[in-house]
């Protein structure tokens, strides 16, 4: 029932949509009087704050046309690499003949869309083959589609590895370093030959118990049926999921405002002030900030609740009890991959140790093949996205691969592995 009151509460916003976008439009476009009018500048800046207010924000595009590579421009293509109902796998396959590491960026499943990873993969393409997983809006995919559980997180990930091996590097941000933890603990229990090289993981939710934040926290304090009954509706008619039942994006943008209310009505109180004093280019930083943050996907209901219950409520992983699919996570079989964690000093999403506590999980990794980066200064969005990330983060990301690539590799394959290849694309 909330979902629909939602698109009732977004039809009847149209007319107020559309009368404030006209009335911006009326009060700067040169060609009309009214833009001439005292204070029109002010009637201007109000009417578009008010239509982005009450707008929807669909998915951006990633936009990464070309990279510079050694002093030279290279365009870039997107292109689909593999697809699965809830997820496809794209390559920013870059136009030129130069040898780079191949790296497989997981993006989180938490709401925002892959393209919030987008200085993520601009910084990272000049020296490396980049590949990202980009999550399908579960209100788009049709009920007959089936479910989609941690368990099939997992299997994804295998699956695009395999695809990927060998010599493959993989980047995680945020709420896939368990998932990623997990597929490459089992790969390597079975002495899967696509097995990565090495595994970074970026502010991750690898164990809570360390540094909880307010999110740890709120999900300890209520149950898992609570969840179930106040945040998880069904898809409405008008969507492809009909009647699937999601965590839906809306919900999820109202906890994140939510946890920081007065910087998000600064920041809007800024941006109107920009817009009187004619500051185009901070007003659009703003626009583009805020087009990628408010943009949102559903999330399967079932993933959803079984991650709230394994990962922050019951610590399965850190525990040693996290079992996919009936086998047992074990990430101290992991012998060949190379670990790099990375946290921030004021990360009020993931606090500090949480990631860390994957080099005591696996112990069996050398340590000459482990390393830990604690950022100061930085909060969660700055450990993969801003300056920070792009002059300070990023260089030690690829420094960390490019050892890891001097590391002998596991042979490839290994005498009695079967190698099995993810299904063409449909």
């Amino acid at each position: 029932m909330i979902y629909t009151l939602h698109e009732l509460q977004h039809a009847a916003s149209a007319p107020l949509r559309l009368w404030a976008e006209t009335s911006q439009q009326l009060f700067t476009n040169p060609f009309s009087p009214l833009a001439y009018l005292p204070h029109s500048s002010r009637v201007a800046a109000g009417s578009e704050l008010l239509a982005r207010v009450v707008k929807r924000y669909e998915k951006p595009e990633f936009g990464l046309d070309h990279t510079l590579i050694d002093g030279e421009t290279v365009a870039v293509r997107e292109e689909i690499v593999a697809e699965k109902p809830f997820c496809r796998l794209l390559h920013f396959r870059r136009e030129t003949k130069r040898q780079h590491p191949k790296v497989l960026v997981v993006a989180p499943l938490s709401g925002h869309h892959a393209t919030l990873l987008r200085d993520t993969v601009r910084a990272l393409l000049p020296d490396h083959d980049i590949y990202i997983t980009d999550w399908i809006d579960a209100r788009l995919v049709p009920l007959a589609e089936g479910y989609f559980h941690f368990a099939d997180y997992v299997a994804y990930m295998q699956e695009f590895m395999r695809l990927l091996a060998p010599d493959l590097h993989v980047i995680s941000v945020c709420q896939p370093t368990v998932p990623v933890l997990a597929a490459v603990s089992l790969m390597a229990a079975a002495d899967d030959p696509a097995q990565p090289r090495s595994m970074t993981l970026m502010g991750g939710p690898i164990d809570t118990r360390a540094a909880p934040t307010e999110v740890n926290r709120y999900a300890k304090t209520r149950s898992l049926r609570w969840f179930d009954t106040h945040v998880i509706t069904r898809v409405p008619l008008k969507y492809p999921g009909y009647m699937r039942r999601v965590y839906p994006g809306f919900l999820q943008h109202s906890g994140f405002v939510a946890m920081n209310p007065d910087r998000h009505l600064q920041a809007h109180l800024d941006f109107y002030n920009h817009l009187v004093e004619g500051d185009g280019d901070s007003a659009e930083a703003h626009r583009k900030f805020y087009d990628e943050y408010n943009a949102v996907m559903d999330l399967p209901a079932e993933y959803y609740l079984e991650t709230l219950d394994m990962v922050f409520i019951r610590h399965q992983l850190p525990q040693g009890e996290m079992t996919v699919s009936g086998q047992r996570v074990k990430p101290w079989a992991i012998r060949d991959t190379a670990l790099f964690t990375i946290e921030g000093e004021l990360d009020d999403i993931s606090g500090p140790g949480q990631t860390e506590a994957a080099h005591g999980l696996c112990r069996n990794i050398p340590q000459q093949r482990k390393e830990h980066f604690l950022v100061p200064g930085v909060g969660h969005y700055g450990i993969f996205s801003g300056r920070r990330w792009r002059e300070t983060i990023c260089p030690r990301v690829g420094d960390f691969i490019r050892r890891s690539q001097a590391f002998p590799p596991p042979p490839f394959p290994r005498k009695g592995v079967t190698v099995v290849r993810c299904t063409p694309c449909r």
